[in-house]
């Protein structure tokens, strides 16, 4: 981390505690004196590289648990049973992972990988039961990282050996593919320095951010319970784009032919973190929020409560926004992530070539890194703070991506709002009840496109009437039936919308940074029908 973005951890004006360093330090559970032994073993390590190798290691450990997880397998939902499915490739997938965790565990415990393989000699000459039940206890303490590794070798090493035996038998079933993992993950659960399963945890070797302006970003937003929620998304957002990142050196790396293997691990993973935390916004931002500034209120003497109205209502408001902002993201993040496991990697059996694969997933990071990078954006206007792609994010194509992105889904979210007003207003008063209710399929419909693509674009093109806007989607929300009233309104700030979207289109179009780089509208039709597919 910069010196700039050191002073602001240690000189932040929030008044509470810093949801970012205790983020940063306590997730994992380590005890203070595993902390430091880590930290001492990492600055020491000579590996080159040794960053990206730890971070792979780590994140291929945590992929062999969210793999085992057929929620996190990419493909379309499939009609059969689980129980009717064949495993095998899936377990040739895990089983190439398990390998290169065996790989990495070998670089970072250099020279004294070879007390490993004596160790294995030893195990198989020693001919009495008691003196190989010492040698197995001795060698599994782990008092240091080292040791940490070691056991972790021994381990995938035996797990590797079943596995090959496994997949001798001509089908492998479910429930012998999630017991094999499930041994697996006993192994790293059981890992004193070097157990990442935790959902949503990070780690100061590789998780700082880097720019100054999301940490000033973060370290302003008042309430415990905001900050705290802001200072998570942030991080989980910028873990990620490094999850992209490794994806594109897996994809890159011609050395290694086990790159499917490494690259659906590392997939489950984002899928499973993307989830988690959408869920966790979806869930439990509102009630956080609404507890924290209840606190606050209560705070508040009686006699005060008249002078400072004004001030807790501008509070609260300002609340509803943070609320509405992360459940936003997460209906968008949610969205992005079924669209590109659904429709752009191939499913874990399906028969497709090295080059291909290779190609496909750097087609999926290419998809979702604009994504990902625009959902911090808008997090940061949301938030009263206009961030700079340049200063943000270290890609220096990051501006070009970005834009293009933003392009592609004002045009997209322009398209849907005209659809919905012309809907609307072809749509008749309803004769009973009944039919109102099912009249009002098509509004709970768009509400959810709202959520998920509306609401970003309100803030990141800074829309002028954003109030007017909400209220009309809000009132519609509020309505069990066809309210004409409020329909109305609903439609006259939709095509409202859908004029300034327009211009927006056209202004973006225009920049700098996109010169040269025409309008993909066939590719932007594409994606529209990909994203209605997703509510239908």
């Amino acid at each position: 981390m910069s010196s700039d973005a050191s002073g602001i951890l240690r000189g932040s004006g929030h008044p509470g505690r810093n949801a970012y360093a205790e983020l940063l330090r306590d997730t994992r559970g380590l005890r203070r004196e595993q902390q430091q032994a880590r930290e001492a073993w990492f600055a020491r390590l000579a590996a080159d590289k040794k960053d990206e190798t730890l971070f792979e290691l780590e994140i291929l450990l945590k992929g062999v648990a969210c793999f085992a997880n057929p929620r996190n397998h990419p493909g379309a939902a499939r009609r059969q049973t689980i129980v009717s499915h064949d495993f095998r490739e899936h377990l040739q997938h895990a089983r190439d992972g398990m390998a290169r965790v065996v790989q990495l565990t070998r670089t970072m415990l250099g020279d004294r990988d070879r007390a490993f393989v004596f160790q294995r000699y030893l195990e198989t000459v020693l001919p009495e039961d008691t003196a190989r039940t010492r040698l197995l206890h001795a060698t599994m303490a782990q008092e240091s990282p080292e040791s940490s590794l070691f056991v972790l070798r021994h381990g995938f090493t035996n797990l590797i050996e079943v596995a090959g035996g496994l997949l001798r038998l001509p089908r492998v079933n479910f429930r012998l593919f999630y017991a094999h993992l499930a041994t697996a993950m006993r192994e790293i659960a059981q890992s004193t320095f070097f157990n990442p399963l935790h959902a949503l945890e990070f780690r100061p070797e590789f998780d700082r951010i880097p720019s100054t302006q999301v940490l000033e970003l973060i370290h302003r937003v008042p309430g415990e319970q905001a900050h705290r929620l802001v200072a998570l998304t942030f991080l989980a957002l910028f873990r990620m784009l490094r999850y992209l990142r490794l994806l594109d050196a897996i994809a890159l790396d011609h050395s290694d032919h086990r790159v499917a293997g490494r690259g659906y691990l590392v997939l489950a993973v984002l899928r499973s973190d993307a989830r988690a935390l959408s869920n966790y916004l979806r869930r439990r931002a509102g009630a956080l929020l609404a507890d924290s500034f209840e606190r606050d209120l209560l705070r508040v003497p009686a006699s005060d409560i008249v002078a400072r109205h004004d001030e807790l209502a501008a509070e609260g408001h300002r609340l509803l926004s943070t609320k509405a902002a992360l459940t936003g993201l997460a209906a968008n993040l949610r969205l992005e992530m079924r669209r590109a496991f659904e429709h752009d990697l191939p499913p874990a059996d399906a028969l497709v070539s090295e080059s291909e694969y290779r190609v496909r997933l750097r087609a999926v990071s290419h998809g979702l890194r604009p994504a990902l990078q625009n959902a911090i954006l808008f997090l940061g206007r949301s938030l009263g703070a206009k961030l700079e792609e340049g200063r943000v994010f270290d890609d220096q194509a990051a501006r070009r991506a970005t834009s293009d992105r933003l392009r592609r889904d004002v045009w997209m979210f322009a398209q849907i709002a005209r659809a919905f007003a012309s809907k609307a207003r072809n749509t008749g008063p309803a004769p009973d009840r009944w039919t109102g209710i099912a009249s009002f399929a098509f509004v709970r419909e768009f509400l959810s496109y709202f959520r998920a693509m509306g609401y970003p674009l309100l803030r990141v093109g800074d829309y002028p009437h954003v109030d007017a806007f909400v209220s009309a989607m809000t009132a519609l929300e509020e309505s069990d039936l066809l309210d004409p009233q409020r329909l109305d309104a609903a439609i006259r700030e939709c095509e409202a919308f859908f004029e300034f979207l327009m211009k927006l289109f056209e202004q973006i179009s225009k920049r700098e940074d996109l010169a040269g780089v025409p309008f993909d509208r066939k590719g932007a039709a594409r994606a529209l029908r990909l994203y209605l597919g997703e509510r239908t």
